[in-house]
């Protein structure tokens, strides 16, 4: 039996669709639809040059690399700012929210300035395929920290006390309780980790040098296409990302899905 939406339920679904409509879904078609200008051939053309295939290598390794990192370190920096008491708490938890504020061109000067040629800590990873690795462990840091701290506050802890108290050990603890409840908020995350770390930009411009084979991304790939004037090969390269991105994300909700089943 079907439920009519009432006036004011239907009025906020119009207005929410023609909202995503017009910043998501035309934006996607009207890429999908340049990259298809040239016919298949032409679009196999643009992926397959090793120059592109390089820099999406380069981009979707290094992109997996930190979104691994990230669900562990993440985890932890969350379950340290929910469960830990110390002086400075609220510092940190200011301080894991600097990438969201600062812009991405001055995160690359900033990473710069620490690892470049005349880093500070004796780090030079400037110009280097780490530097790629630097810049997206930087700006994708909060995203499982603020999606998994607050399903830990939420958490009951007099469940894994009681589970304590009848033998359980803390790895039985971890894995039928905490993580079952974990899983979905850091797959979110590492959704959204995994897609902003394939699309940046800005704090590469300085620390990765942006060369051909070596540390060129896609979105620098992207940019050389557009200022060639080729917008149909920076649109078949847009939605190759497009797709191993929705790919990453369908996977996530996959595992957490069956995590959360078996727990």
């Amino acid at each position: 039996m079907s439920q009519k939406l009432s006036a004011g339920a239907g009025l906020s679904l119009g207005v929410a669709v023609l909202w995503f409509s017009l910043l998501v879904l035309l934006p996607l078609a009207a890429i999908i639809a340049a990259a298809a200008e040239g016919g298949w051939s032409n679009y196999a053309d643009v992926i397959t040059e090793p120059q592109t295939w390089s820099a999406v290598r380069l981009t979707v390794e290094q992109a997996g690399l930190v979104t691994v990192v990230n669900i562990v370190i993440g985890t932890i920096i969350a379950w340290v700012l929910v469960r830990d008491r110390f002086w400075g708490k609220s510092i940190l938890g200011v301080v894991i929210d600097v990438p969201f504020a600062l812009p991405t061109v001055v995160a690359g000067l900033v990473l710069l300035s620490l690892y470049g040629p005349e880093s500070p800590v004796g780090v030079h990873a400037a110009f280097t395929p780490s530097a790629v690795t630097l810049a997206f462990a930087f700006v994708t840091l909060p995203f499982i920290v603020r999606t998994v701290q607050p399903v830990l506050e939420e958490l009951d802890t007099d469940v894994e006390e009681a589970a304590a108290s009848l033998g359980a050990g803390r790895g039985v603890i971890l894995r039928r309780i905490i993580l079952p409840s974990l899983v979905p908020a850091i797959a979110a995350g590492a959704a959204l980790s995994f897609a902003r770390a394939i699309s940046e930009y800005g704090s590469l411009v300085l620390l990765s040098g942006n060369k051909p084979f070596h540390t060129e991304v896609v979105s620098v790939r992207v940019l050389s296409f557009i200022e060639n004037g080729s917008n149909a090969s920076a649109a078949a390269v847009a939605s190759l990302m497009l797709a191993v991105a929705l790919v990453v994300i369908i996977a996530l909700d996959v595992v957490q899905r069956r995590v959360a089943r078996r727990g």
